[in-house]
């Protein structure tokens, strides 16, 4: 009796024999195509369903078996870290939520302009470029209050800092301007500093120094 799985038809209709082997092999290499398994799940969330599985097998064990306080308590520790098993896997681990202080002068409050240059210059030596930055900013910014461009507020960011000061020194608004946007990528972004970034920052503060602000004549007076 002719083996009707191992036949084919030929293009002209005549049947075909094909070997039991290759055919199979040949039906396992088309099952085994990418195009078939673009919509499986991956390996992640494979091993996360099978973990949550297992979670329900055993709450479904411990709710229908008249579980003993001590081994309930044990199966309760065992699910509890299979839960944070599963989450670590399917999530990653969890981020801590950084906390941003926008003011310039941060948490501990404004110094001396001299104070901030001083220690903005003992990490431009040490090539703590960050902290250079940082300082190099604030001294900018206070020397500004110091000479009552600015009014001393606190809680003002450096961007305010810049638009203020940008109205008393128009003539170096835009490089105000750069210098908070260098000293917010760089304190709160992800920029890297640089000697470059500090010396912008340096070099502006000693402009602003010989800077004479521009005041608005009254109304109906001459400039």
């Amino acid at each position: 009796m002719p083996n009707w799985g191992e036949r084919t038809l030929a293009a002209s209709g005549a049947p075909v024999t094909v070997p039991r082997d290759p055919a199979r092999d040949a039906a396992r290499d088309e099952l085994l195509n990418a195009e078939y398994h673009r919509h499986d799940p991956s390996l992640q969330q494979r091993v996360y369903d099978w973990v949550m599985d297992r979670i329900d097998d055993a709450l479904t064990t411990i709710a229908g078996d008249g579980t003993s306080g001590t081994t309930g308590l044990i199966l309760f520790l065992v699910i509890a870290v299979l839960i944070a098993a599963a989450l670590w896997w399917r999530f990653g681990a969890p981020k801590r939520a950084a906390r941003t202080v926008l003011d310039v002068f941060g948490t501990a409050g404004p110094r001396s302009a001299g104070q901030y240059r001083a220690d903005a210059e003992q990490h431009a030596a040490a090539g703590r470029w960050t902290e250079a930055v940082r300082e190099q900013m604030r001294a900018l910014v206070r020397a500004l209050e110091e000479r009552t461009l600015l009014d001393a507020r606190p809680g003002r960011t450096a961007d305010e800092a810049a638009a203020e000061a940008g109205r008393a020194l128009p003539a170096h608004a835009d490089a105000l301007r750069a210098a908070a946007r260098t000293f917010d990528d760089i304190a709160y972004g992800d920029r890297t500093a640089d000697r470059a970034a500090y010396q912008l920052l340096r070099d502006l503060d000693q402009t602003l120094e010989r800077a004479r602000p521009a005041f608005a004549p009254a109304a109906g007076g001459a400039a």
